[in-house]
């Protein structure tokens, strides 16, 4: 079954939500504990974390908030944005994350990022792949580069990667379904990815899609929070599926 994986984006402290990753178009959804804790009470077992204040400055910013939903939970966390350092690294992981997301990192320092990679594993090292039109795009979605999704992707494979988060930028937040044809293209090339797909996600059935495709993974944010997946059905979903 495909694993479904909730996401909390953080800014100043707040759950938000950007749409096509634009700061300037931000809504705020409470506290982002408050959110971790009713996951868990339906039945989520993992959390998709992301420091976008850390994104955006190049560092680990809201570590304190992670470590307060590692106490407060026993959701299985990986944290992303700002990773820039091992300093940072370090800070995540005594934060409580069980595994992070590397995606600007493993694109401006391959060298860094492999340095994770043989150090942690491939368990605990999430390869980011945030795209738009097939490109790969860095520091918080602000930065494109000339990366191929694809040969991005399997240069790490190649290095020992297993996990991959894969965003269409340009579906993020806009409710109107995911990138399947990109998705299933990356399954097919590269079958033994454990592949999260990431943006778009708007109705229930999208999941089931993604699912039925194969899809390992499913990342859902504006969705649950706009009450188009409400929390019950993938408590459902997830219970019978089980």
């Amino acid at each position: 079954m495909i694993e479904i994986i909730p996401a909390i984006d953080v800014i100043n402290g707040k759950c938000v939500r950007l749409k096509q990753g634009d700061y300037s178009q931000k809504k705020e959804y409470g506290d982002p504990l408050d959110m971790a804790l009713k996951f868990e009470d339906h039945g989520i077992k993992r959390l998709h974390l992301v420091d976008l204040d850390g994104a955006r400055e190049k560092r680990v910013v809201n570590h304190r908030l992670l470590e307060k939903i590692a106490s407060h939970t026993s959701l299985v966390i990986d944290a992303g944005g700002g990773l820039r350092s091992n300093e940072d690294l370090h800070i995540v992981f005594e934060s409580g994350a069980h595994m992070v997301t590397g995606g600007s990192i493993a694109v401006s320092d391959r060298k860094l990022f492999m340095g994770w990679l043989r150090k942690y594993g491939p368990d605990r090292i999430i390869l980011g792949a945030d795209f738009r039109d097939g490109s790969i795009a860095i520091s918080g979605w602000e930065e494109e580069t000339e990366l191929g999704l694809s040969d991005f992707l399997s240069s790490y494979m190649d290095e020992g990667i297993r996990k991959a988060i894969c965003t269409d930028i340009a579906l993020d937040g806009m409710l109107e379904g995911p990138s399947f044809s990109s998705y299933n293209e990356i399954k097919a090339e590269l079958g033994s990815l454990n592949l999260i797909a990431s943006g778009g996600i708007g109705k229930m059935d999208q999941i089931e899609k993604l699912d039925e495709s194969g899809i390992d993974g499913v990342i859902v944010g504006k969705a649950i929070y706009e009450n188009r997946i409400p929390l019950k059905e993938l408590e459902n979903y997830i219970l019978n599926n089980s």
